[in-house]
């Protein structure tokens, strides 16, 4: 009997539990990216911990972190080629045992390496597993439920990271680093216990999944990996005194991406590069490994960028994932260096605003159809660039109000995009693109947000470092350079709003290589 004929085939599941399978297979999804996102934004505070108990540098441990985020950032780009050979639950349950497993491993063990290897393990199961929500949400759902879904899955979702910092600075005060890791391992195995009963063995669209689907871009995904490891690490040099291995880090991850593109496009071509084949034995020889790289689909097919909503969608997605990003690592630093709260104070006053935008997202995607997705995010990105630039205002003689109500407003902003920016960056795209478009604008939100931190660090270590020289009082050079930090932050997001109006225009036809 075939996959798609199966006891637990999208159209089996979906007999057998009528019109809630939907939600049922959306809750199950919810709870395995919960576990990834939990396990991408925790470990921070177990950091100084880890260090002191390996007895290494804030910068080399600071990989256990990176190792992460290279690792997801990447590895997104795999979702489509590993969903249509092995199927939905075939790929998730290995990412749910991985995410399972690195918790295992990394929380039992005794040597750097091994905590590396569990970290890097997380990072890649994290990535494969983050953009199947919302190919789920799009071909699953009807229009009028995608953003009610959209908002349901946000909302669960962004309580993780809006809960876990809280839940695990506590831990690590009572147990140690090592109970960090162990946070992810019972989600992981609730998400493989609902997995079993709701999520299908077929590939996106319901079709059988297919081991003879063409083989991975492995030239692609080593550009990709090489590119962003050389331009992440590129970035935390720019950080050091010596700017000559930045410079050349970026150089060549500049250089890595043109040729991954030019690569893309090469693989988007089989026949034009068949026709330039030559007659004779050399010819054939050169035909018959062109029709071996025939069979090798893309990593990214460009052909999504050829659709003006889908494309501005991405500008967006990469220019907030700096902002998301970036202000998650700058607020906590603003408020222990420049402010001089405690840590412990600022864990519990931003628990509120996380549990908040959980709040905020359902609520809007409950609303959405009231407008267009592209409004809904305008508005966010408009209501996230007046958060950064009004932190000006804040100065601790005039007491902290305005802080918490500065912060709420960004977390609201937050609320209105997360929900809206898939639904209208992706709506309308054919539907076998869909899978493809979520894996790209994933990879591209990931990659703002891995250069974002690195990105504000350099620009406040840059301005402390100007104030520091003409200012005799360094109090108020720190909040200068903070300041100026947080408008450079709301220059970049309020720049995302010229894209983001060009997202809910009328669509273009693709074009055409």
């Amino acid at each position: 009997m075939s996959l798609a004929q199966g006891p637990h085939s999208l159209q089996a599941l979906q007999a057998r539990y009528g019109e809630r399978h939907r939600w049922l297979l959306l809750l199950s999804v919810m709870l395995g990216s919960m576990a990834a996102v939990m396990s991408s934004t925790i470990m921070n505070v177990a950091i100084p911990d880890m260090s002191q108990h390996f007895t290494l540098g804030q910068s080399r441990v600071q990989w256990v972190t990176s190792g992460f985020m290279v690792a997801m950032t990447v590895s997104m780009l795999t979702t489509p080629w590993l969903l249509s050979r092995y199927g939905y639950r075939r790929v998730y349950e290995v990412c749910m045992w991985l995410l399972l497993g690195g918790g295992v491993v990394g929380g039992l063990a005794n040597d750097f390496p091994l905590v590396m290897a569990a970290r890097v393990a997380e990072g890649l199961a994290a990535g494969v597993v983050q953009p199947i929500p919302a190919i789920i949400i799009l071909r699953a759902f009807a229009s009028e439920e995608q953003g009610r879904a959209s908002g349901l899955f946000g909302m669960g979702v962004v309580l993780a990271p809006a809960i876990g910092p809280s839940i695990g600075g506590v831990l690590v005060d009572v147990f140690g680093w090592r109970s960090i890791f162990f946070m992810v391992v019972p989600l992981a195995m609730v998400a493989l216990w609902l997995s079993r009963r709701y999520v299908p063995t077929s590939a996106p669209g319901g079709v059988q999944a297919d081991a003879d689907s063409p083989g991975l871009d492995w030239i692609g995904l080593a550009l990709a990996s090489a590119s962003t490891l050389m331009l992440l690490n590129g970035l935390v040099q720019l950080r050091g005194d010596d700017s000559t291995v930045a410079v050349a880090l970026l150089v060549l991850a500049g250089l890595g991406m043109a040729v991954f593109v030019a690569w893309q496009r090469h693989l988007l071509q089989p026949g034009r590069r068949s026709r330039r084949a030559s007659s004779g034995r050399k010819g054939q020889v050169r035909q018959a490994h062109q029709a071996h790289q025939a069979r090798r689909g893309p990593l990214m097919n460009l052909q999504v960028f050829g659709h003006r909503h889908f494309a501005m969608g991405a500008l967006v997605s990469f220019t907030y994932g700096i902002a998301l990003f970036g202000s998650t690592y700058l607020l906590p630093v603003y408020m222990q260096m420049g402010l001089g709260l405690s840590p412990s104070y600022i864990g519990a006053a931003l628990l509120p605003a996380g549990i908040l935008l959980a709040v905020t997202i359902a609520a809007v995607g409950r609303l959405s159809h009231h407008m267009p997705p592209a409004r809904w995010v305008s508005c966010g990105l408009a209501l996230l660039a007046l958060s950064f630039a009004l932190m000006p205002l804040v100065h601790p003689a005039a007491g902290l109000a305005l802080l918490w109500i500065l912060v709420i407003l960004g977390r609201i902003g937050l609320g209105f995009i997360l929900p809206s920016l898939n639904l209208g960056a992706m709506r309308g795209l054919p539907k076998d693109l869909i899978p493809q478009a979520s894996s790209v604008i994933g990879f591209v939100r990931m990659l703002g947000g891995a250069a974002g931190v690195s990105i504000c660090a350099i620009v406040l270590e840059w301005r402390l470092a100007v104030y520091a020289l003409a200012s005799s009082s360094p109090g108020s050079a720190d909040l200068r350079a903070f300041n100026e930090t947080f408008v450079f932050l709301a220059t970049m997001t309020a720049l995302a709003l010229l894209a983001a109006w060009k997202m809910g225009g009328a669509e273009e036809p693709p074009k055409k290589d």
